[in-house]
């Protein structure tokens, strides 16, 4: 395998050639040079988009991409295309002799240097155009040309055989232009009058091409350089490390072939493999490549790497679950850092520990003591002064997200979390950091979310998946897709939130931690329509499966459970799900979670309480919750803690101040967009309008009026009830709505609701 020069690149030098002697007009300048550009690109320019061709062809060209890319094209003389013009040069190379003289001519297309000096003769056209010696393809010319140089004779003429068999597909074309041209063209000492008439000269020089026979292999190997092959793989590290996503099959069948070849192949497949082993979940396979790499670079570059070998090992032993395993390593890899003054590594892995220290608190407990990183305040102060210090802007927007959330997270002030949040926006546009965009507008998201404004939420999650979502990791792209289903299923559009869920690129569900945590999200989702719907029994078997796969994501380990608590609250059994709950708090509590998390399950106490018939029993936890959301502006929370609230004032008949509550705060909960929130504070509402009823006298126009805003208090509770489809809520305002006119002396209209209310209760059991 030659390192550096294939057929394809002589190739690509032939049309330069083209353009150089002015044979490519200006029409087709652009799309010829952009097609020539495209493959000498470094590594990182490739997009997401480039994936497909890649993976089949990696950084060569062939053939038949150099006709589509050349034949739409006229050439500068009249009758021919740029194609013909390329064909004739390829063929024009019709002897190991004549390669050679291609390679001589090669420097005549470069200015001279400024001192004068030049390895060419002085013969260049005067209206050939020159290249500059250091743009992208002067230093491509002068490469080629030097590697040339460097080629033992074996290798020279291996070059020559690979372009034998590169041009031979067009051999049919060229007879057409030159009929002259026969079986034997390729090599002009060759041709019917030359010295080797019974051809055993050919055939011990050529061997099976002297026949008009070659095998693919040759072919693809022989098109394929050690440069190319370390660009592929190094392409393939770069999108599996950023994206997120495993290699695609493609790619992993270009590779087991070339395995299998026995090619020399560079030891970066190696981490190629961890990376994909590692993303599959198959834990001793990336294990054994991740020592395998790092024991090949070790050899010759000493101890320069040691560190990222323990800090892999570190991710690879958090992913698998072995946690104490991955704290060791990554301790002893910032030992190592600090001790070879790496600082890159040394931030990255403090900011990993910082990151693993809020998913699994109880791992850190040792570092805690330690005081290696302090407060999570001082961690983040600390990080982001190191990463300015080291010009590592990626590294500081995430810092400055992490900020937005710890602030969030602790219900501190709002503004500090903008301005964390403007801080990272204004660093991603002026540092031009587009993987970081996707984390961006998830947090606006969120933080938009927590003050009660819906469709603004929504638009972040719509604006990363419609603009960015090509630059951005494939998990924040997952997480954004899940949270938009959920926004979904709160408005009660469940249909449109499991295709959303159904959206997902499947290529990036390859990879074990996504699929996984796309599986419980739509569980979870599905479970919640199973509860509205009345599917206890279907409900079950949903979160058994859940609790079978148990999940590392906190988030996930708190919505699994808040489900299991309202799955035993729709059966009835309230002592079961009050013992839950309270292990949930507890758990919160010593974790110091998501406030967010902690107001939410104190709230569900209190309605817990109500359900149970002592709502007054919850009338502390609802006021604490109130007063607690209220200062972290977690709106929402606050909209559901007055709801509760107002449950216990309807059981103490404080009916008025029940109503003027839950007046105030309706208009600003229902830009929430939630149904289920909206259903309860209606129903609310036209309780303490029916308890206003019934203490005013019969027959007076009060009641009539406080009559009617309970019917229509009902309506709007019904309507957001079957939104959602929850069978129980319907059936319940519909059972309400009955008895009001039951009591009015309606008995055509509470005939009709309880017709309806029966109709309700068949269409769920015919459901299920």
């Amino acid at each position: 395998m030659s390192r550096h020069l294939t057929p394809s690149k002589i190739g690509l030098l032939a049309l330069i050639r083209l353009y150089s002697d002015g044979d490519v007009p200006s029409s087709a300048t652009i799309p010829i040079l952009s097609f020539v550009i495209s493959y000498l690109l470094p590594v990182h320019s490739r997009t997401s988009k480039d994936d497909e061709s890649i993976s089949q062809d990696g950084f060569t060209v062939s053939i038949q991409k150099l006709q589509s890319a050349t034949i739409p094209y006229a050439s500068a003389i009249p009758g021919r295309t740029v194609w013909d013009l390329l064909l004739k040069q390829l063929w024009t190379i019709n002897s190991l002799d004549a390669l050679h003289a291609f390679f001589t001519g090669l420097p005549l297309l470069l200015e001279k240097p400024l001192d004068g000096n030049t390895d060419a003769s002085d013969d260049q056209k005067p209206d050939r155009m020159l290249f500059s010696r250091n743009s992208p393809l002067g230093a491509f010319i002068r490469r080629s040309q030097l590697e040339f140089t460097r080629l033992q004779f074996h290798d020279g003429s291996n070059l020559w055989k690979s372009l034998i068999i590169y041009r031979a597909p067009t051999l049919a074309v060229w007879k057409r232009r030159n009929p002259a041209a026969g079986p034997r063209s390729y090599d002009s000492n060759l041709q019917p009058d030359s010295f080797d008439s019974d051809g055993s000269l050919s055939y011990l020089v050529y061997g099976s091409l002297s026949s008009g026979t070659s095998k693919d292999g040759m072919l693809k190997h022989g098109n394929t350089s050690i440069d190319d092959m370390e660009k592929l793989l190094d392409y393939q590290v770069s999108r599996m490390q950023r994206p997120g996503n495993r290699v695609p099959q493609a790619m992993q069948s270009q590779l087991r072939a070339m395995a299998k070849s026995g090619l020399a192949i560079p030891s970066v497949a190696s981490y190629v493999h961890f990376l994909d082993a590692w993303k599959s979940g198959d834990y001793p396979s990336s294990f054994d490549s991740l020592h395998r790499y790092f024991d090949y670079t070790m050899q010759s570059r000493d101890r320069s790497l040691y560190q990222y070998a323990l800090l892999n090992l570190a991710i690879l032993q958090a992913d698998f679950g072995c946690f104490s395993e991955a704290v060791t390593a990554m301790q002893e890899t910032i030992a190592t850092a600090r001790e070879n003054h790496d600082m890159p590594c040394l931030n990255y892995s403090l900011s990993w520990l910082y990151q693993f220290g809020r998913t699994h608190p109880e791992e850190m407990a040792e570092i805690q003591k330690k005081g290696v990183l302090g407060s999570e305040k001082e961690a983040l102060s600390f990080l982001k002064a190191k990463a300015k210090e080291s010009n590592m802007w990626t590294l500081l927007s995430t810092t400055l997200l992490s900020e937005a959330k710890l602030t969030l997270s602790n219900g501190d002030n709002v503004a500090q979390a903008f301005e964390s949040i403007v801080k990272a926006s204004h660093l991603n546009v002026t540092k031009n950091i587009n993987e970081a965009y996707g984390g961006l507008m998830l947090m606006q998201s969120s933080i938009f979310d927590r003050l009660g404004v819906g469709c603004q939420a929504w638009s972040y999650c719509e604006l990363l998946l419609q603009c960015y979502a090509g630059q951005s990791p494939s998990e924040d792209v997952i997480q954004t897709q899940c949270k938009s289903a959920y926004m979904l299923a709160r408005k009660g559009r469940w249909e449109e939130a499991i295709s959303r869920m159904d959206e997902v690129d499947h290529e990036a569900l390859r990879t074990l931690r996504y699929q996984q945590f796309w599986t419980t999200n739509l569980g979870i989702l599905k479970l919640r329509r199973h509860l509205h719907r009345d599917e206890l029994d279907a409900g079950d078997h949903v979160l058994a499966q859940l609790q079978a796969a148990p999940t590392e994501v906190p988030e996930l380990q708190y919505n699994i459970s808040m489900v299991e608590i309202h799955l035993h609250m729709r059966r009835g059994d309230y002592t079961h799900a009050f013992s839950l709950l309270e292990q949930l708090l507890s758990d919160l509590n010593q974790q110091e979670a998501d406030i967010f998390q902690r107001l939410k399950a104190m709230i569900l106490k209190a309605r817990i309480y109500d359900e149970a018939g002592i709502p007054q029993k919850g009338f502390s936890v609802a006021m604490r919750a109130a007063s607690l959301a209220h200062r972290a502006r977690l709106l929402p929370v606050l909209w559901e803690a007055v709801g509760a609230i107002g449950r216990v004032l309807i059981s103490m008949k404080e009916f008025e101040a029940t109503v003027k509550l839950i007046e105030n705060v309706l208009p600003q909960a229902l830009e929430c967009e939630d149904c289920d929130l909206a259903a309860y504070l209606f129903s609310c509402l036209a309780d303490s309008h029916m308890g206003m009823a019934g203490q005013a006298k019969g027959g007076s126009m009060q009641r009539k009026e406080k009559l009617t805003k309970a019917l229509e208090a009902l309506d709007r509770a019904f309507e957001e009830f079957s939104r959602t489809e929850d069978i129980r809520g319907q059936c319940e305002m519909t059972a309400k709505k009955a008895t009001i006119m039951h009591r009015n002396g309606d008995s055509v209209l509470a005939n009709d609701c309880a017709a309806k209310y029966l109709d309700i209760k068949k269409a769920a059991k015919v459901q299920d």
